[in-house]
């Protein structure tokens, strides 16, 4: 790849990631915040965002200068497929969880290059744990990613160890052969956990949801302090896990 392709590859891929952060921003943001999110310069990320609102994808408020959504994002999210809506399917399953828990449920979906956040609901202990929607959680160093590697296709895996197992914490799994292992015992007793495998002191128990064909679409998890969430198997918790991934996959029409 030449040099001129490779810096229209940048640029198309940081607008995108100024839309991301935009999309999945909880209220409207600034310039300096996009930017700080990204590791950007205020220079940088004010071109993208002005390309994004002259094309109707971002919109600016005249009064605060923050950006949302323009309404060309919105109408491509009402016109695009809902691939059995995971988000909606998930909501009720999801807060009834977090409601016997009092602990955190975290919805993600799989991408090429991650288990991707798509809803949080918060928990009720003490001390709340979250997890942005629209961040990214790695493969190797999650319980949703672990799902995924176990319950989606081979090419997870493939890629995955092609691009090494950085350590997150001192916790996090780094060997390859290890990784295969526990990944073949998470497909058997189809549950993941992460003992501050990304986050020290944090742990997470991920079950995967199937849609109608049979297709891991998704991975349900409850999210906490490992004072809540041990980091040995608790049996209660995984089973609650399971039970809340088989509620939302009914619901999408999986039958298995």
């Amino acid at each position: 790849m030449n040099s001129h392709r490779k810096d229209i590859v940048r640029a198309a891929e940081t607008t995108l990631a100024v839309l991301e952060v935009v999309a999945f921003s909880e209220e409207e943001l600034g310039v300096t915040q996009i930017a700080q999110r990204l590791s950007l310069s205020k220079g940088a990320v004010f071109r993208h965002l002005q390309g994004l609102v002259d094309r109707g994808f971002v919109a600016q408020d005249p009064i605060t200068s923050r950006y949302r959504l323009g309404v060309k994002a919105s109408l491509i999210g009402r016109i695009a497929p809902p691939a059995n809506d995971l988000a909606s399917a998930a909501e009720g399953p999801m807060r009834d969880t977090r409601d016997r828990t009092a602990i955190t449920t975290v919805l993600s979906a799989p991408t090429v290059s991650g288990a991707l956040v798509l809803a949080t609901i918060i928990g009720y202990r003490t001390i709340e744990i979250g997890v942005r929607k629209g961040s990214e959680l790695p493969f190797h160093a999650s319980a949703q990613g672990k799902v995924m590697l176990a319950f989606g296709p081979p090419t997870l895996m493939e890629r995955t160890l092609r691009l090494g197992l950085p350590a997150l914490t001192p916790h996090t799994i780094t060997d390859p052969d290890q990784l295969v292992t526990e990944v073949a015992a998470i497909s058997k007793r189809g549950f993941a956990t992460a003992p501050e495998e990304a986050l020290l002191g944090i742990n997470t128990i991920a079950a995967p949801v199937f849609d109608r064909s049979g297709q891991l679409v998704g991975a349900a998890a409850l999210c906490g302090s490992i004072q809540y969430v041990p980091a040995d198997h608790d049996e209660e918790l995984a089973g609650l896990a399971q039970e809340m991934a088989a509620r939302i996959s009914r619901t999408l029409g999986y039958e298995g």
